[in-house]
């Protein structure tokens, strides 16, 4: 039998797998300064400035500050003032703000990022299928409200239920993200699941340890991904090589029937 016809269930992975960033991080901090008359911060403190501002944030708050009952507006306020200081540029209040509002406000909306032209047709033919699909990913509500429906890829014509860890209190790669998402698909067996997803670490191995069927997307030709091979890992260019993989596995199934 095919895998194809074993599955209830896809879960896929969001960022890197169905949609990216675009631009650099710096690009949206620059204009929002800039909106309020300040010169632009530099992009490569910016950026390293973010990067430890974020892991401070979600080793203190984790998931977007859910247990604590942080409201989403306020765990980004410090995480981005905490980045401007970690960068070397410290503003009064009122001046940052303006500068915040800006960039909270991009980020909410489909501005920084782009979604893979493989996205939608995959899951749509994914549901076509039959199959359930729920997205399984460490990001907060407005992925799930705002910014997916705003790239075309909506619930109830290209995904059924989303899993977002700002929403549950759990983030991968605890495996039970993934065990929200089977009672979500109502209850299904993990072997009727595959998840899809593009980290070995948060996305792979966790599905697999629950006894999921797992494949990883290399879309940006990475170092890591002949690792990822060697250690058993289905690894595919695209969500096109997957349809075509899972199409092609059923055929030969067909026909062997």
């Amino acid at each position: 039998m095919s895998i194809l016809r074993k599955l209830r269930c896809i879960t896929v992975d969001v960022t890197g797998t169905l949609i990216a960033y675009k631009g650099e991080l710096g690009d949206y901090y620059c204009m929002a300064a800039k909106s309020v008359g300040l010169p632009c911060p530099d992009y490569k403190r910016m950026h390293e400035g973010f990067k430890t501002a974020y892991t401070d944030m979600a080793k203190r708050y984790p998931c977007f500050g859910y247990a604590a009952k942080m409201p989403n507006v306020d765990w980004w306020r410090s995480c981005v003032k905490d980045s401007f200081v970690k960068a070397g540029y410290e503003y009064d209040d009122e001046t940052f703000d303006k500068v915040f509002k800006r960039i909270y406000s991009s980020f909410g909306s489909s501005a920084p990022y782009s979604v893979f032209p493989d996205s939608q047709p995959f899951l749509r033919w994914a549901r076509q299928k039959g199959l359930t699909i729920g997205l399984v990913s460490n990001a907060e509500y407005r992925y799930q409200d705002v910014i997916l429906p705003a790239l075309g890829l909506n619930k109830g014509s290209e995904w059924d239920f989303g899993v977002f860890s700002g929403m549950v209190g759990v983030e991968k790669p605890d495996p039970r993200i993934y065990e929200i998402a089977l009672e979500m698909a109502g209850n299904v067996a993990p072997e009727e699941v595959l998840h899809i997803g593009d980290s070995m670490r948060k996305d792979y191995i966790p599905a697999k340890t629950l006894g999921m069927h797992a494949l990883l997307l290399d879309r940006f030709k990475t170092k890591d991904a002949e690792s990822w091979r060697q250690a058993g890992a289905p690894v595919f260019p695209d969500l096109v090589a997957v349809q075509d993989w899972l199409a092609k596995e059923d055929n030969v199934a067909a026909r062997l029937n």
